[in-house]
């Protein structure tokens, strides 16, 4: 009898099973067709119209990257210490705003080295096509110019280098030989009454003040340059109070300029040949040529050679400039403002010569690196036949 109603209870429960299982699946169809979504998945209702934008967009026209110029050699002059620059677009260009110039100095000829111990200068916003440096020192052989143009959004690319050649001489004071009352720097010597005792001692006394066991490299060096003061300064002495230049002139045209003190008392300004002797002064010889101001008492103006003067009836200026005609045997000295020739020595010289200079109470400025300014040049083409030399100072040099 158990057993039976167990029976019986296994089969319900498989029966109530199998009607639910028959339910879910009459039943799931339905649901899948009755959860029908609300909602489109149609977006075209959320697109924005582009078409004007991408319009303007296209009719953009954006500035192209300025070609690189190319200088014009043929029109580029160097003259009067200046030099213009000349260069062209390759093909014609509105859009160009302006052209940066830069330039460097070099001793070296030829395409500029990528590397050299200058850096390139520049100048900018130039808005022609040609540029005037102006007021320059020569003091290399050469320069080197490149030109780049620009519009209002970039540069371009730089024109192909070129190098000019900056001749003009270039010298120093000779320091190291000069009269010991003489206090001498590159482009400057000025009177020293102690005769260098008081820079010699100036110079003793840092050294005694910092005074070690062992001297440091710096004093060292110092030590080693104070013999010069004093000890092989011995090339001039008397009243020769002398200095020249460290380079000699053997050939060429050349040019430099002197600038005395207002209160120099006493100056000579000229050229003399290497063997000029320890006690000779300025023109006092024949191997020496100069003008000498004396501002004692009354100024006096002359030019001096082999111990005879000329006495120049006009104003002495702030600036002397000499010219020097190796080759063609002159000595000019100029008013290098005015350029207005004060007197000419006609000779030949038979040996290099020295620039020199003699001062005495007061001191005097050299520039040098100056090329022969082309009024110069004219003058001297123009009066070769009136150049104010008086035939008591025209010799030939021996």
């Amino acid at each position: 009898m158990k057993l039976l109603i167990t029976f019986s209870l296994f089969f319900l429960m498989h029966l109530k099973a199998a009607r639910q299982i028959k339910d879910r699946v009459t039943m799931a169809p339905a649901f899948r067709l009755s959860l029908k979504p609300k909602v489109s998945d149609n977006m075209t209702h959320l697109m924005v119209d582009f078409s004007q934008e991408r319009h303007m967009l296209q009719a953009l026209k954006f500035l192209p990257v300025p070609r690189a110029p190319e200088i014009v050699l043929a029109d580029c002059i160097v003259a009067d210490n200046s030099v213009t620059i000349s260069w062209q677009m390759t093909e014609e260009d509105n859009k160009i705003d302006h052209y940066i110039l830069e330039y460097r100095k070099t001793n070296f000829d030829g395409l500029p080295r990528i590397k050299d111990e200058r850096c390139w200068e520049s100048v900018d916003y130039i808005k022609g096509t040609e540029y005037t440096l102006s007021g320059l020192r020569f003091d290399s052989k050469y320069m080197n110019f490149r030109v780049r143009a620009c519009n209002k959004a970039v540069a371009g690319d730089y024109s192909d280098p070129v190098t000019l050649e900056t001749k003009a001489l270039l010298f120093n004071l000779d320091g190291s030989s000069s009269h010991l009352n003489l206090k001498v720097e590159d482009s400057y010597v000025e009177w020293d009454s102690t005769g260098g005792k008081s820079q010699e001692n100036k110079i003793k006394g840092k050294e005694n003040k910092g005074r070690s066991g062992t001297p440091s490299p710096k004093r060292s060096s110092v030590s080693s340059r104070s013999p010069l003061i004093r000890g092989s300064r011995d090339r001039f002495t008397g009243e020769s109070y002398t200095v020249l230049g460290d380079t000699t002139i053997e050939n060429g045209q050349h040019y430099w300029e002197v600038k005395a003190q207002k209160d120099c008392k006493s100056y000579s300004v000229g050229v003399a040949y290497k063997n000029l002797g320890k006690f000779d002064q300025l023109g006092k010889t024949n191997t020496s040529w100069c003008v000498h101001v004396n501002n004692w008492l009354q100024t006096t103006f002359a030019a001096k050679h082999n111990n005879k003067a000329k006495s120049l009836d006009v104003l002495v200026p702030d600036r002397i400039g000499v010219y020097c005609d190796f080759d063609g045997g002159q000595l000019s000295f100029y008013n290098a403002s005015s350029k207005q020739l004060l007197y000419t020595f006609k000779t030949k010289f038979t040996q290099p010569l020295l620039p020199g200079f003699m001062v005495w109470c007061g001191g005097l400025t050299l520039t040098t690196g100056l090329q022969v300014p082309s009024a110069v040049k004219t003058l001297q083409k123009s009066e070769n036949g009136l150049s104010g030399s008086a035939s008591s100072l025209t010799n030939v040099a021996q």
